[in-house]
């Protein structure tokens, strides 16, 4: 048995250590947000917070992440929207959606980092795939949140 903590609760799972994480969140602890798309850590859909930081949970063994705080989009903001969500929103971001709660959640831990990037800094950053395009606009979400965190209007 495995010893997990996601979003704030402890979960035991009965799986082999070097089962990905992704796997163990999405069939065994019944949490869907996280996406699968490649398998391979390339487009960033099953991206999570390890401690705070943005990890691509397809290829992450689950042993990597015991004893290690979790965070899915479904624990990411308990009883509301968190701030990059409704950026996000009043942005439009999404056309399809597949892949935005791995680019919410890499986004989140990125400006938790840097509060004030610069276009730059977050293409570098933002290395999800979005195959509807929306790069745009996830670049308006994020400088719209670091303009308000400045006191600012965007």
């Amino acid at each position: 048995m495995l010893k997990l903590i996601v979003n704030g609760d402890t979960h035991e799972v009965d799986v082999e250590p070097d089962m990905p994480l992704l796997w163990v969140l999405r069939d065994h602890l019944g949490l869907p947000g996280t996406k699968y798309g490649c398998g391979i850590s390339e487009c960033g859909a099953c991206t999570v917070h390890l401690d705070g930081e943005a990890v691509r949970s397809c290829t992450l063994p689950v042993s990597a992440a015991v004893g290690r705080r979790v965070t899915t989009i479904e624990g990411l903001s308990k009883g509301g929207l968190h701030p990059v969500q409704k950026a996000w929103i009043e942005h439009e971001v999404p056309q399809c959606g597949y892949c935005q709660t791995g680019m919410i959640m890499t986004a989140v831990s990125f400006l938790e980092r840097n509060p004030h990037p610069t276009d730059d800094q977050i293409d570098q950053a933002m290395t999800n795939l979005c195959r509807c395009g929306t790069y745009t606009r996830v670049r308006k979400a994020i400088h719209a949140l670091a303009d308000a965190a400045a006191g600012r209007k965007s």
